[in-house]
């Protein structure tokens, strides 16, 4: 428990003894946040999030049984569970992608330092985007190269983004360039509250499961 409110509780999936070791000793020695469980492999996730009850589900994508994009999918399909940061060692891996279309919210290197994995961890839990700016072009981008020709996302995209106000839609600009609630604030001269207001309509509007998913909605419009 914290000043702020109680411990954000953690879950790490991973296949790797080692890395589940250095993940654990990262997260139990951070202020505020908790590691309240482990497992091995993306067939344990249901049961362990069933034992554990985390707010945030640190989850590798490539396991032996059940691998990680799968585990997240059913994981998120529900609706109701924790939610997602995807550990990988390729920064433009298509089950990344995939990952975060169904509803991650975001993505970490394994090899990222651990002051940034608690930081990361921090924000998703408090709701704020994980993606660096550079890292959100980067993923939009592949995206859109790894897109078949017959796709359209467009034809989806702009009628999601019609829906907006035009102060909504600076807004969604903003998330997609991977700004925080502090940043839109500060840019738009508007409140964090008010802020925060409108990525929620946002979210509800683009039909959208968080602000990854407002990113790549702004770039499949074509404006990114």
């Amino acid at each position: 428990m914290t000043e702020d409110g109680p411990d954000v509780r953690v879950l790490v999936v991973d296949d790797d003894p080692l890395v589940r070791s250095a993940l654990a000793m990262v997260l139990g020695g951070a202020p505020g946040l908790a590691l309240v469980g482990e497992a091995a492999d993306g067939d344990e996730v249901p049961a362990a999030v069933a034992g554990a009850a985390p707010d945030i589900v640190l989850m590798d994508i490539r396991m032996p049984r059940t691998d990680g994009l799968t585990a997240t999918e059913r994981l998120l399909a529900r609706g109701d569970g924790p939610q997602v940061i995807v550990l990988t060692t390729f920064d433009a891996d298509d089950h990344v992608l995939r990952a975060l279309r169904a509803g991650a919210s975001g993505f970490l290197l394994k090899d990222t330092p651990p002051a940034a994995i608690v930081d990361a961890v921090r924000r998703v839990a408090d709701g704020e985007p994980m993606l660096s700016p550079t890292v959100t072009r980067q993923l939009i981008a592949h995206v859109a190269e790894a897109a078949a020709p017959q796709d359209d996302p467009e034809q989806r995209a702009r009628p999601l983004l019609a829906r907006l106000s035009e102060r909504e839609r600076e807004v969604a600009l903003a998330v997609g360039r991977g700004l925080s609630n502090a940043d839109i604030a500060a840019e738009l001269y508007m409140s964090v509250a008010t802020v925060k207001a409108h990525v929620s309509r946002l979210l509800t509007k683009l039909e959208a499961a968080n602000r990854v998913q407002v990113a790549l909605v702004v770039h499949d419009a074509g404006l990114l």
